[in-house]
């Protein structure tokens, strides 16, 4: 007989670096099979395990749970065929280690059956806790209480008490102080007593009405001597100081989303007519500073309500300098009448503001009608040159318009009322009625061509033939005057372009995008009618106006004709199989037989060239047209103008160029500005050149020359790209710039 040992031996959970394992052992007991009624509302139940022969395939998922929140993702056993008994005999190891386990963690086990294609039936559940009553991991064997047709959880323990099943509670009990050392052990003793335990606990399980799982957790050993695995977690017994009370007390504020009574109290006082700061108000040098400051800032930032109050202040003071107005007319509070009716008398005598400045004035920011009025009165003095430059932004700005105003321009010129509702239907329905040859359309289509040799390069996207922007019922309607001038930017537009034809085409053009976009869904359903109202009422402006107008309308059309045979030849160039080299073939005989697309390619009427109405064209060289190698596959076509000259650009179709589109006029403004300021660079420095600067005073004869040759006066806008384009291959492929570089990178990187 051995003797019972007075140590305890253990080790702390917190020094277990090792993943939790559990043994899935048998499964004991009988399943119920459903009722009668369940079986006729679910047949399918006909073909799950409940109704196989011998044991259905059952499998077992165990999870980790820690106040009925999962620790880490269940883990199933692996597939098994039974016979006669549920019989796993398979060790799992979960995504958990021990040292990771808190105090109140549980085992929740979960069996699964089949219960038809791609569905599972669940047998029942069972959970038991990692840790006993004393805070040590549970080890050897448990019959585990499986809850019928439910998932493991908190409510499904294991080890609950059941009735007449005292005695095998009992011996679980026994048997544990057994293992741990706290009993005499006997060995032909206790293999006879453990077998007997074996019959009682068989004999229980079946007379009862669970099934039972048998599961074991595993043994710890050092040395051949059985530890304990006792729960402890590092730094677990430091005091932290808790307060019952904040300090800070948070307390709702109701009335703080509504109107602050002091300030707006102050703010009328501040704009009151009557005010103490009337025309003689001169700012100190710091507010003078401040003032500098603020009217210097970029457009993006917001003012303050003290730098609102700075600049009402001395409004008068700031009435000389033009930039101010902008900041001016952001201060003013629109919904008080008294101070818009100050504002609008200021704006009259404030000092005209340049023409770039007032874009600013047709942004989201100002709404009032007022003040737009005076940004598109500002815009009359600019030359259809600069005009153009902005275009692009102005037809966006017609998104911040008064919607009513538009449609009600629409309604004066074409003598209908303005097309609110129904509006789509009603212009599909005028298009397909009307097949005329000068029909101006829009659609779904995106085309655009860039161009090689004109530095004022325009994406566009064509169409095909679903609406009619430029028809417009014209019975009723008088004859339209195409001089006058209009408030509203969309007249201003209208009315600069019928007195422009390179105007009229880039203006047709960027409405056409924007019709285009609002049928793709990218645009709600106002700002399509509104574009379409405006391409109407310009159509109609074209329409009734001299020869002039006349003739723009009709190369408008023929544009579109064009651009939509144009569309549909690289459509079914794109449809073709084979390489680059076949479809570019099939691009040269589309573009050669007059009889495809009922359109001679190589032979048409003159026409300006919509990307840039100064070069008239009237045919492709077909034997000249080729595809490049990207996705979308651009083609390059030369076009023939009618002074014989050949005209190189790329068409390309299905996306969308407004970003280069953008950047390209950034790229054409900053070449303006220098050709502008160039004489004022070279004047600056030869004044320079007798000064005692030691740089220019070593060649002072050449100083002057080294800023001409950089500015490169003398090309011409091709030339100038061909020139930059050969500088940008040889700093590429230049090897002294690259060694250059990695010889100052290993200089900065010993400094530091």
């Amino acid at each position: 007989m051995n003797e019972i040992d007075d140590k305890f031996y253990y080790v702390y959970s917190s020094s277990l670096d090792h993943k939790v394992e559990i043994k899935i052992g048998t499964l004991e007991g009988k399943r119920a099979k459903p009722e009668y009624d369940k079986l006729l509302s679910d047949p399918m139940l006909k073909f799950s395990g409940l109704y196989q022969e011998g044991c259905s395939d059952l499998y077992v998922t165990c999870q980790v749970l820690c106040d009925g929140l999962p620790l880490a993702l269940p883990v199933t056993t692996s597939y098994k065929a039974f016979t006669n008994r549920w019989n796993w005999n398979e060790w799992i190891t979960l995504p958990v280690f021990f040292s990771d386990l808190p105090r109140n963690a549980i085992l929740a086990l979960t069996i699964y059956d089949c219960a038809g294609p791609g569905k599972v039936m669940i047998v029942g559940g069972t959970t038991i806790s990692l840790f006993g009553k004393h805070g040590m991991l549970r080890q050897g064997m448990f019959d585990l209480r499986v809850w019928p047709g439910v998932e493991g959880s908190e409510r499904t323990p294991g080890k609950a008490p059941d009735r007449g099943k005292e005695q095998m509670q009992k011996l679980a009990k026994l048997a544990k102080k057994h293992r741990n050392g706290h009993m005499p052990k006997v060995d032909w003793l206790d293999r006879l007593t453990f077998r007997e335990i074996e019959m009682i606990n068989e004999k229980e399980k079946r007379s009862s009405d669970y099934m039972y799982l048998m599961i074991e957790f595993p043994t710890v050993q050092i040395d051949g001597i059985n530890h304990a695995v006792v729960y402890y977690e590092q730094d677990g017994d430091e005091m932290y100081q808790f307060r019952a009370q904040a300090e800070i007390v948070t307390v709702p504020d109701y009335e703080i989303l509504q109107e602050n009574l002091v300030e707006s109290k102050q703010h009328r006082l501040a704009r009151c007519v009557r005010g103490a700061w009337g025309r003689e108000a001169k700012p100190t040098a710091r507010e003078r500073d401040q003032l500098a400051a603020l009217v210097a800032a970029p457009p993006r930032r917001t003012l303050s309500a003290d730098d609102q109050d700075l600049v009402w202040k001395y409004r008068f003071y700031l009435s000389s300098h033009r930039r101010a107005l902008t900041k001016f007319l952001e201060c003013v509070n629109w919904n008080r009448p008294a101070e818009v009716r100050q504002a609008l008398a200021m704006m009259k005598q404030w000092a005209p503001m340049d023409v770039e400045d007032a874009l600013e004035l047709l942004t989201p920011k100002f709404t009032h009608p007022a003040v737009r009025r005076y940004a598109i009165s500002r815009l009359r003095q600019a030359p259809d040159e600069d005009l153009l430059l902005y275009l692009l932004q102005l037809v966006q700005a017609l998104k911040y318009e008064d919607f009513a105003e538009i449609h009600s321009e629409y309604a004066r010129v074409c003598g209908k009322e303005a097309v609110v509702a129904e509006f789509e239907g009603r212009l599909m329905q005028t298009s397909r009625n009307n097949q005329h040859p000068s029909v101006l359309t829009s659609s779904d289509m995106t085309a655009s061509i860039t161009s090689r040799q004109s530095n004022e390069a325009i994406a566009e996207e064509p169409s095909t033939a679903q609406e009619d922007p430029f028809k417009c019922e014209e019975e009723g309607g008088g004859p339209c005057d195409v001089g006058g001038e209009s408030c509203s930017l969309a007249g201003f537009l209208i009315g600069r372009a019928c007195g422009d034809a390179v105007v009229a085409n880039y203006l047709y053009w960027y409405l056409l995008i924007e019709c285009e976009d609002a049928e793709c869904g990218a645009a709600p359903r106002p700002p399509r009618h509104m574009y379409l109202s405006v391409m109407k009422t310009f159509s109609q402006r074209l329409a009734k106006g001299n020869a002039d107008h006349q003739r723009t309308r009709s190369f408008l059309a023929r544009q579109q004709v064009f651009i939509d045979k144009l569309v549909k030849l690289v459509k079914t160039v794109a449809r073709e199989s084979g390489n680059r080299n076949k479809k570019a073939e099939r691009l040269q005989q589309l573009l050669a037989d007059p009889d495809a697309f009922k359109f001679n390619f190589t032979n048409f009427e003159p026409m300006p060239f919509p990307l840039d109405p100064n070069v008239t064209i009237k045919g492709i060289v077909a034997k000249k047209a080729s595809l490049f190698k990207s996705a979308l596959m651009p083609s390059k076509l030369t076009f023939l103008t009618t002074e014989g000259v050949e005209y190189e650009a790329i068409f390309k179709h299905g996306d969308d160029l407004r970003q280069d589109q953008l950047i390209l006029q950034m790229i054409t403004l900053m070449d303006k500005l220098l050709r502008r300021h160039a004489n004022l660079m070279l004047n600056l420095f030869s004044l320079m050149v007798d000064a005692s600067v030691p740089d220019i005073a070593l060649e002072p004869d050449k100083a002057v020359k080294k800023v001409q040759d950089k500015l490169r006066l003398d090309l011409g806008d091709e030339e100038a790209v061909h020139y930059f384009q050969n500088l940008l291959d040889m700093s590429v492929t230049a090897v002294m710039a690259v060694l250059v570089e990695q010889f100052h990178k290993f200089a900065q990187y010993w400094r530091k």
